[in-house]
């Protein structure tokens, strides 16, 4: 089978949560010995349509743009079995991208009409390929991919093979979701390997890809605050990346959130450790953590018997967590005091910098 994959999200590499979700997919259509070819549409040129219907009237069948959908990508397109079009979500459908490369399909079609099971249609001049549709999104829920799919069942019927959706994904390839990556990761492969070898995907394969890993508030909270730490350090999203920056807490919850999102768990195998903060100043009040063998609690308020105490100003802390400060050097200014075990002190770098 000839599958043409077609990506229309701006974002190259690690970045792009289209590009994952696509990878994984190719990956399990190669596994069933498929033969697929990738085009990248921004580094492709293809041009608006221009609504002139010359390929309807003076070339049939042909666009009157001289760009890389008219000489290479549309005979691709037509030549393949099936294509698999990625789109992120723009505006709850998709890019811009994307839909000038569907509507630049167009010379597939006649321009005549013809009346098909009560619905005015135009005849294929051409035989369309197969459709399976991809898309990511930001928003947690899966009811965000609806308008998407109402357009692409009305327009596709029934060449629309399968539709694969993953909301919350711009937390998908955080360290912390690790294990929900892992899954929905296999899944996708799998969705490809059913797609070749039985034309379709298992309803049990697809809700895998689209299940929540997260509560809607919680994710809304940490998304909150990645924006806010980006506003407030003017960088955008592929900067924050790049630089490996963290979420700048602004309150006891938000820290404590933080923290089980860097928490990791390899590193504290077989650990044991109750840890108290308090904070003054801004932000004021109390929390604890407590390690268990490789599992992490936060909760507000004060331990009974900490193993360790850190009495801090808020901004302060928030300042070492982030990286704009040092914890030794700020330690050795007495701006803030540590009682108890002062090993765990050394081992926090190492319990909350998790890596993938």
């Amino acid at each position: 089978m000839k599958v043409l994959a077609v990506n229309s999200s701006p974002r190259v590499g690690e970045g792009s949560r289209t590009e994952w979700m696509l990878d994984h997919l190719i990956a399990g259509m190669r596994d069933a010995g498929a033969e697929v070819e990738t085009i990248l549409l921004s580094k492709e040129t293809v041009n608006f349509c221009t609504g002139c219907f010359s390929c309807w009237t003076r070339t049939p069948g042909i666009c009157i743009h001289k760009d890389d959908m008219t000489s290479r990508i549309f005979p691709k397109w037509l030549a393949s079995d099936l294509v698999v079009y990625a789109t992120p979500l723009y505006h709850y459908t998709m890019n811009a991208e994307m839909k000038a490369f569907v509507e630049r399909t167009l010379p597939v079609l006649h321009p005549f009409f013809k009346i098909h099971e009560g619905r005015t249609q135009h005849p294929t001049r051409y035989d369309p390929p197969n459709a399976v549709w991809l898309s990511v999104a930001g928003f947690p829920e899966p009811s965000i991919f609806e308008p998407l799919s109402a357009y692409l069942k009305f327009v596709y019927g029934r060449r629309l093979l399968a539709e694969l959706y993953r909301p919350a994904a711009e937390t998908l390839l955080t360290p912390f979701y690790h294990d929900a990556r892992e899954t929905i990761g296999r899944a996708v492969r799998l969705a490809g390997r059913q797609l070749i070898q039985s034309g379709t995907v298992a309803s049990e394969t697809a809700d895998i890809i689209v299940q929540p890993y997260e509560k809607p508030d919680r994710l809304a909270a940490a998304g909150n605050l990645f924006w806010k730490t980006c506003i407030r350090e003017g960088v955008t999203p592929k900067q924050f990346a790049r630089r490996k920056m963290i979420p700048r807490p602004d309150s006891i919850e938000t820290f404590m959130m933080v923290l089980r999102m860097g928490f990791n768990p390899n590193r504290a195998a077989g650990l044991k450790a109750v840890i108290q903060f308090d904070f003054e100043g801004e932000v004021s009040g109390s929390c604890f953590l407590t390690i268990d063998d490789g599992a992490m609690s936060a909760e507000t308020g004060t331990a009974e018997n900490p193993d360790m105490t850190v009495s801090s100003p808020f901004e302060v802390w928030m300042d070492i967590m982030t990286g704009k400060a040092d914890g030794q050097e700020m330690f050795l200014r007495k701006r803030y005091r540590v009682s108890g075990d002062f090993q765990l002190l050394l081992k926090m770098k190492a319990l909350f910098g998790r890596s993938a």
